[in-house]
């Protein structure tokens, strides 16, 4: 049991610096636009929408998180949803010329909590493993 709670706190972690990033995109897109060069009714149209998107693809690390035993195969996919998060961002990172300094800061961010975010969610997998639940 006690690997499945640490699992569930890792798993949680992750969950909660997806959900704050997307609170923050909602409800004060104006503060983070100028971080991707968008200003006005447009910028903030598309941090919300990014706030929209940060929620959606929370739903799988939500239920890993209810039961990370029962809903193991949730649990990879949320890994799989992670790790090409953190491909894709590096993809994009690495194709931002260099004179669009917010831009490459915004995302270098981005690619940090993801690569966080990666390793804590195969620690919980690891955790959850069916040969682990009766060793905790």
């Amino acid at each position: 049991m006690l690997k499945i709670n640490l699992a569930r706190i890792l798993i949680g972690l992750v969950f909660f610096v997806n959900l704050q990033c997307a609170l923050v995109f909602l409800l004060w897109p104006d503060k983070y636009a100028g971080s991707f060069e968008l200003s006005g009714v447009p910028g903030e149209a598309m941090l919300r929408g990014l706030g929209v998107l940060f929620i959606m693809w929370n739903i799988p690390y939500a239920v890993a998180l209810w039961n990370p035993i029962r809903y193991r195969l949730v649990l990879w996919i949320a890994v799989a949803m992670q790790a090409v998060g953190l491909l894709g961002e590096t993809l994009i990172a690495i194709s931002i010329p260099v004179e669009h300094i917010d831009i490459r800061s915004a995302i270098a961010r981005f690619v940090f909590f993801d690569a966080i975010g990666l390793i804590l969610l195969l620690a919980a997998a690891w955790l959850s493993k069916k040969d682990n639940q009766s060793s905790g």
